[in-house]
């Protein structure tokens, strides 16, 4: 008889197998019912819905919350293929998001499917999916990403409502602006005669500034004897218009989550006090807090470690081949990195205090920063040195939250134009809060991003003459919900407000941040 252990062995094996062929929604049948019990009973499963599970390593440290956004997109789209084949699409207004970048996870899923149940099917943590009886898009118009299908972009603009423009303004400009002429639509416009459809994406586009496409696609109705009234369907014009050769929606994203959150941040933003007269004396005090802010900044990332060993990392007597109290290595080696790196920024530092545009100092050294924070992992054998490369070459997901970054071809769009901004903007307020959000936002790294962020803010700091910010540990739950609704809700204040308070602090001469009372 099989022995408890080599029961769930062979439990895991099975599940082993389903992952291979890249299931992520488990059904009940999938696997037998004592298998399923046992991976159920010691965490390896969890139940999604009634019959419909996802695996759950019960050692992971993402939580509940980040293993299900984590398997959410791929789930929904296994469910949904099981249950209606291909008689199924999701929402014209989803489909503009996912091709546009915006992969949060909806507190509840739309999906049009031709035998539907118009009824709300519950999922995790408060998520649902409703499906309902609504029109698919023409096999013409049908975009598969990631086993999800989705309304084209053409398609999903005209079917998309009224209201959805100026609720999702982001979404909506970034879709429009991937349209590279009226022939693109008109040839569906004019099939089914929808006129009012025309006058509203004539308005859109010249919203932002693409006024040779509005005026054709009011010729082009006009010629075919229909009347079009134009109507904006934004509340606000885009105040630059967006730039005709850029092709890539995640770029346009990049930009227009800019020029949205420029007014709230400098509205709450201490003014900037110029840079300091005395650049040694400044530099000075920035080393001075070192050890608070690798202290503060590492145990944001869930490295434990202690000042004492920051400061033994800082003198050179750390030694993990002689002292027993330094052979925790991935915390010592996460010290000695941020040591390294934290020495580029200074000398990033002294480059802009010496005038250098604070953007192009960071575009020019962040990778930099990046290769001294793991070198010392690197030189330990604990990582390839391929994985001082840069930018990532796979998919990250972030613990516990709605949204998702960009893939990895989307990122390598962003990240010049994220630069770019930073590097032509003209308020030291925006640049502090943007840099550090639309750089984690983007995500660039495998890992190393919150650190990075935090020196490219500080960075951004010290070009507006600020006092270097150290952001408390004792702060990471409000600071890590700042950053989510920026992210998901394109919400800038509640972020703004985070360091606009920190920095405020710091130019009274308060300390934002101290180190442990034990130490």
């Amino acid at each position: 008889m099989a022995t408890p252990q080599e029961k769930l062995a062979d439990a895991l094996e099975a599940l082993h197998q389903l992952q291979l062929q890249d299931r992520i929604a488990i059904r009940s049948e999938d696997l037998d019912r004592p298998q399923r019990e046992l991976l159920i009973k010691n965490g390896f499963l969890r139940s999604v819905m009634k019959g419909w599970y996802i695996a759950s390593p019960p050692e992971s440290a993402q939580g509940e919350s980040g293993i299900w956004y984590t398997a959410y997109w791929s789930f929904c789209a296994q469910y949904l293929a099981d249950r209606f084949g291909d008689d199924w699409s999701l929402t014209p207004e989803l489909s503009l998001a996912l091709q546009t970048g915006n992969r949060t996870v909806p507190r509840q899923l739309l999906v049009r499917a031709e035998k539907a149940g118009n009824k709300a099917t519950g999922l995790l943590l408060g998520t649902s999916l409703f499906d309902t009886r609504a029109a698919l898009p023409d096999a013409n118009d049908l975009v598969v990403q990631d086993r999800l299908r989705l309304f084209s972009i053409p398609a999903a603009l005209i079917a998309a409502s009224p209201g959805y423009f100026d609720a999702n303004r982001i979404d909506a400009r970034a879709a429009l602006g991937t349209i590279r002429d009226a022939s693109e639509l008109l040839e569906r416009l004019l099939a089914k005669g929808q006129s009012v459809v025309a006058g509203r994406l004539a308005g859109a586009f010249r919203n932002i500034g693409r006024d040779r496409i509005a005026d054709d696609i009011l010729k082009a109705m006009d010629s075919a004897g229909y009347r079009v009234r134009e109507v904006d369907p934004f509340a606000e014009r885009l105040a630059n218009a967006m730039p005709l050769r850029e092709r890539s929606p995640y770029a346009a994203r990049i930009r227009l989550m800019w020029e949205a959150m420029r007014g709230p941040i400098i509205e709450r933003f201490p003014k900037a006090p110029g840079l300091p007269a005395d650049i040694e004396a400044y530099l000075q005090r920035v080393q001075d807090v070192y050890v608070t802010d690798a202290y503060h900044s590492l145990s944001i990332e869930g490295y434990r470690v202690s000042p004492e060993l920051i400061e033994r990392v800082r003198t050179g007597v750390w030694n993990p081949d002689l002292d027993a109290a330094d052979r925790e290595l991935r915390n010592g080696l996460a010290a000695r990195g941020y040591w390294l790196a934290y020495q580029a920024v200074l000398a990033s530092a002294r480059k802009v205090l010496g005038g250098a545009n604070p953007g192009e100092i960071a575009d020019a050294d962040h990778g930099d920063w990046y290769r001294e924070m793991f070198s010392p992992n690197v030189q330990a054998g604990l990582i390839e040195a391929k994985d001082l490369a840069g930018y990532r070459s796979g998919q990250v997901y972030l613990s516990g939250a709605l949204h998702v970054p960009l893939s990895p071809d989307a990122m390598r769009d962003a990240m010049p134009v994220f630069f770019e901004m930073l590097s032509e903007e003209s308020d030291a307020g925006v640049r502090i809060v943007l840099g550090h959000f639309i750089f984690v936002y983007i995500h660039p790294y495998m890992d190393g991003n919150g650190r990075s962020g935090r020196f490219l803010m500080n960075l951004m700091l010290v070009a507006g003459g600020y006092p270097w910010t150290v952001i408390p540990v004792e702060r990471r739950r409000a600071y890590m919900a700042a950053l989510e609704a920026a992210s998901s809700a394109q919400d800038i204040a509640p972020f703004a407000d985070f360091l606009a308070d920190l920095v405020e602090r710091s130019l009274k001469g308060e300390a934002a941040a101290q180190l442990p009372a034990a130490a």
